[in-house]
């Protein structure tokens, strides 16, 4: 394990801006708004900023004020941040992002976090830092079975680990994989299918919610599982496409309330576009399937604007849910748009003095 900083070379930024200067730009219905896909004005608002105002290493700076390595498990370079709390015997913690998130997410975490865990932030591999992966099977449990391998590297026997997203699947993986040594998984996104008998009122209207999104799965979930070589071609080639194609998620997974500043978008998509890992991230879409049940304690907060809403009784029939929590706001990116009512959530389950003996 090396140390690593975030160091773009200025003839990559000197590329971008050429390339933004010469966007070929698509036509638009008058009046489409939403109705066909992020709309034209808000795509150039956001690729003027890029282009204009929008200060790479600026926010480069800010990531490398936080401890960052790089090591190879299992053939695959992996990125991470490593951040120790002052308390020497505080546990320690994953935070894993998704799609198409970085460890940018977990930037407003890790201050409230370090007071009670020392963090572990690594970068998925096929995502930003960690770069592509290069042969196939990089599926959750994969994944898991190479945290796993960080996280005794790093002298930590016995852990626990959050996510959302992807993040919320290897948690679970990682629990699944090796149940001895996770103390407990906490998730922001849980996917609860299952039979309506017996479900009322707000369990079954998230239910018929969560049926009718895996039945009917949008556009970018169909190409990124069937054809993720196919789709990488235009992201990784024109940077509009890159950014229309993370900026439309950003729009429509979060709460109307929250305020996620362009900068901060602009930073995520630039991590995809200067480590090229469009096609990687969405390979993992394809090569990731069903996994073994997850049998450690799990703690649960449902995030009221998220793609889909879990539902207590279903969740209770296929894992030990030992803490559940009702978030008042936000949605998708729970780290980015509601960082301390996470934060309060993940140490209330994992602080057996909070959590009320949960394991930690």
């Amino acid at each position: 394990m090396v140390p690593y900083r975030i160091h773009v070379p200025q003839a990559d930024l000197d590329d971008l801006a050429d390339r933004l200067d010469r966007t070929r730009w698509p036509d638009e219905l008058p009046g489409a708004g939403w109705d066909y896909g992020i709309p034209l004005a808000r795509v150039r608002e956001l690729a003027h900023r890029w282009r204009h105002g929008y200060d790479w290493r600026r926010h480069e700076a800010e990531l490398n004020e936080l401890p960052q390595f790089m090591t190879e498990i299992d053939g695959q370079a992996v990125h991470f941040l490593h951040v120790r709390s002052a308390d020497p015997d505080a546990p320690p913690l994953l935070l894993l992002h998704g799609w198409p998130g970085s460890v940018l997410e977990f930037r407003d975490l890790i201050g409230p976090l370090t007071a009670d865990f020392h963090l572990v932030v690594p970068s998925l591999p096929g995502f930003g830092f960690s770069g592509p992966t290069g042969a196939r099977g990089w599926d959750q449990q994969r994944i898991a079975r190479a945290f796993a391998e960080l996280m005794t590297r790093l002298g930590y026997a016995r852990f626990g680990a959050h996510g959302g997203d992807w993040g919320s699947g290897i948690a679970r993986a990682l629990g699944a994989e090796v149940p001895g040594r996770v103390a407990g998984v906490h998730v922001t996104y849980l996917p609860t299918p299952g039979p309506l008998d017996g479900l009322t009122g707000q369990d079954r209207e998230r239910a018929e919610r969560t049926a009718a999104f895996a039945a009917n799965r949008p556009g970018y979930q169909v190409l990124q599982a069937t054809r993720p070589q196919t789709i990488a071609y235009a992201l990784t080639d024109s940077p509009v496409g890159q950014l229309a194609w993370i900026a439309e998620k950003f729009a429509e997974w979060t709460d109307p309330a929250s305020v996620i500043a362009d900068d901060v978008l602009l930073t995520d998509v630039s991590i995809y576009w200067f480590t090229r890992t469009a096609g990687s991230s969405a390979r993992l879409a394809k090569e990731s399937g069903y996994g073994a049940p997850c049998p450690v304690p799990m703690g649960v907060a449902v995030l009221p604007h998220d793609i889909v809403q879990s539902v207590r009784p279903l969740a209770e029939r296929a894992y030990d849910i030992r803490h559940w929590t009702e978030l008042p706001r936000g949605g998708h990116f729970a780290a980015l748009e509601v960082p301390a009512e996470l934060a309060a959530d993940i140490r209330a389950f994992f602080r057996p003095s909070v959590s009320g003996g949960v394991p930690g």
